[in-house]
């Protein structure tokens, strides 16, 4: 009854019929999946019933081999355009997206992987053989390569004999502008590994904006030697003068920084004269002179108003201007920008001297000498000088002409004449640096009688000889007898210098054309050598300028202390104790100031003060013991812990003072 009431398992299952083998006439339109997965079937060749081609692939990339149209492009403009669905606000739903295909998609064209080509056709198929190695290999299909990417900066593997890729570094200013079709062309290219280490760190520079990376900071600690080295001399042989300025360099800007400080506190001076005032007399003797000017002229130094900076006032005394254009022809000396003239910035009258005066505003070089202080003496005390040798060395004369020579070739060049080259207007503001003073007054004192512009500049040339032979000579009235001067000279100099001289002097004469450029092309040789002399001072002040670049450092290491060091309000706190983590900053100042020798007497020791200071400031490992003052506490501690000591203590200070 069993058999009869319920129908048996087995002939059930024999008589239901399988679904997939039901209605399989439409299997032979259908794409085997295979070939839609892995792109090709293992059992193509072994009955299987699904086609394996599908004509419109193979005459999709049959055209993309052979057309070359725009469907080799990776973008085409006939291809559907993407639309993404829209991103839901904060608290609204988000629209839905269409469930339906796009009429657009159509005429897209089928996809294909990139490293598949078609396979076999069917009239002549392709059999691979059988093995226990998978059918479909990785090295078929090629890696994704970002559209960025240079490929053409990686070298393939055939050019190296270890098969090692060698990354170049990465340039974050240089753009890979690689193409979006040339990614084509890499077929036969060993593909970069995206994921390798990359030692620069720079990989990721390309897709992220510039941003300040971090540097180490400058060791302000260590002072560069910087050349030239003209002493061989041993570390021993050094002092302490060696790590500062030379000394008479230093006293030298001291002493001009005190002259330009000066003041005359009881003076019959006017207080105010225009915007200057704390006007000093800079004039040595109190004689009127009027032999060059034809007005008396007395100099001052005062401080300007506008800028605070300080200038030399020249007076031109009982002077009257009865033309205003007299005065407008000191506009073109500013705009004569020379370093061996004495620049000129104002000129005004004024009546605060209780007369009709003319003021030339020029600049103030404190401590400067003129010629006449330097290098001559009459005998009568007006121009005796200490330091007259009584003989000028050729080549430091060759070094004043080489100067006035090119204050000449800028004033002619402006249209301008000098018109005063008297070794009593020409200042000596450093070694053997010399310029031109005083022009420009004789335009507007002689305005009425002016001369031919021609003129004037040869008679510069020849102003300019008889300055030479009166330094030649030391001596300002040799030129009372020209001849007799000049037979001294030539006995003194060389016959470049005379020749030189004499040419100079003959400026008036009509023979042949003079002008500043000749005589500049005929001293060239002496040129060369005085611009070497001044390559060599420029190269000695950058090397004393190099000791001076970090002189406030150790202020800044001691202003830290000092602000740490004895606070009456952290005289409870732990940390300050005796046994607190920053105690031995107190034992520390002690060990670089108060240091006794045997005798319990203080020692002064410049060097130690330094080199602890220095070694602080470095962070050395180098270990020091620091001994409480009742030489009942040791610490031995490095520079290194000491700085770090510093720096969190002058940071925890800073601390509240942020809070507020």
């Amino acid at each position: 009854m069993a058999s009869g009431g319920k129908p048996n398992l087995d002939n059930g299952r024999r008589s239901t019929s399988s679904p997939k083998l039901k209605g399989r006439d439409h299997a032979k339109d259908t794409l085997c999946r295979n070939v839609t997965i892995y792109g090709r079937c293992r059992y193509e060749d072994k009955g299987a019933r699904n086609p394996h081609h599908d004509p419109q692939r193979i005459s999709a990339a049959q055209s993309t081999e052979g057309g070359g149209g725009s469907s080799k492009k990776r973008l085409n403009v006939d291809s559907p355009s993407f639309t993404p669905s829209a991103t839901p606000l904060n608290g609204s739903s988000g629209l839905k997206k269409s469930a339906t295909i796009s009429p657009k998609a159509a005429s897209a064209a089928p996809f294909l992987p990139k490293g598949v080509l078609p396979r076999s056709n069917p009239a002549t198929p392709q059999i691979q053989p059988e093995s226990s190695t998978p059918d479909w290999s990785i090295g078929e299909i090629q890696d994704f390569v970002p559209q960025g990417f240079d490929a053409s900066h990686v070298e393939t593997i055939h050019g190296h004999g270890n098969g090692a890729l060698s990354t170049p570094a990465f340039d974050p200013f240089v753009s890979s502008s690689t193409t979006l079709g040339a990614s084509g062309n890499v077929g036969h290219q060993v593909q970069p590994n995206l994921y390798t280490h990359d030692p620069s760190a720079m990989g990721g520079a390309a897709f992220f904006g510039a941003q300040d990376t971090f540097q180490q900071p400058v060791q302000y600690h260590l002072y560069a030697p910087i050349g030239p080295h003209n002493q061989n001399i041993l570390g021993y042989q050094r002092n302490v003068h060696d790590l500062f300025l030379p000394n008479s360099f230093r006293e030298e800007l001291q002493k001009k920084a005190a002259a330009t400080l000066q003041t005359l506190p009881s003076s019959q001076l006017p207080a105010q004269i225009d915007y200057f005032h704390s006007l000093v007399p800079l004039d040595l003797s109190h004689q009127k002179n009027a032999a060059i000017f034809g007005y008396p002229s007395w100099v001052y130094k005062a401080q300007s108003s506008k800028d605070g900076n300080f200038y030399v006032l020249r007076r031109i005394e009982g002077f009257r201007l009865t033309n205003e254009k007299a005065i407008r022809s000191v506009q073109n000396w500013k705009r004569v920008g020379c370093g061996s003239v004495v620049t000129v910035h104002d000129a005004f009258t004024n009546r605060s001297f209780q007369d009709s005066s003319l003021i030339f505003v020029t600049d103030y070089h404190p401590l400067s000498k003129t010629l006449a202080e330097q290098h001559l003496a009459d005998g009568q005390g007006r121009y005796q000088s200490r330091h007259n040798t009584g003989h000028i060395p050729e080549q430091v004369l060759w070094s004043y002409i080489t100067q006035i020579a090119n204050a000449l070739k800028a004033i002619h060049s402006a249209g301008l004449a000098a018109r005063v080259i008297e070794p009593s207007k020409i200042l000596i503001t450093g070694k053997n640096r010399i310029r031109l003073n005083a022009c420009g007054i004789l335009d507007v004192v002689q305005f009425d009688s002016q001369r031919p512009l021609a003129d004037l500049q040869h008679q510069d040339l020849v102003n300019f000889g008889q300055l030479l032979l009166t330094l030649g000579a030391s001596s300002p009235s040799v030129m009372h007898n020209p001849t007799n001067a000049m037979e001294h000279f030539s006995r003194m100099y060389s016959a470049q210098l005379n020749n030189s001289v004499y040419w100079l002097l003959s400026g008036m004469h009509k023979d042949q054309e003079r002008t500043i450029d000749i005589f500049i092309s005929g001293i060239s040789s002496q040129l060369i050598s005085t611009f070497d002399s001044s390559l060599h001072l420029d190269d000695q002040l950058i090397c004393d300028l190099s000791r001076e670049l970090e002189n406030a450092r150790i202020v800044r290491l001691l202003t830290k202390l000092n602000f740490i060091n004895e606070r009456p309000e952290y005289e409870h706190d732990r940390q300050w104790s005796e046994n607190g983590e920053r105690y031995f900053l107190k034992l520390y100042r002690d060990y670089v100031f108060h240091q006794v020798d045997a005798q319990n007497a203080p020692v002064v020791d410049l060097g130690h003060v330094l080199t602890s200071l220095n070694k602080l400031d470095a962070g050395s490992d180098e270990k020091i013991t620091l001994i409480s003052r009742d030489e009942q506490s040791c610490f031995i501690v490095s520079y290194k812990e000491l700085k770090k000591a510093v720096e969190a203590s002058f940071q925890a200070l800073l601390k509240p003072a942020r809070r507020m």
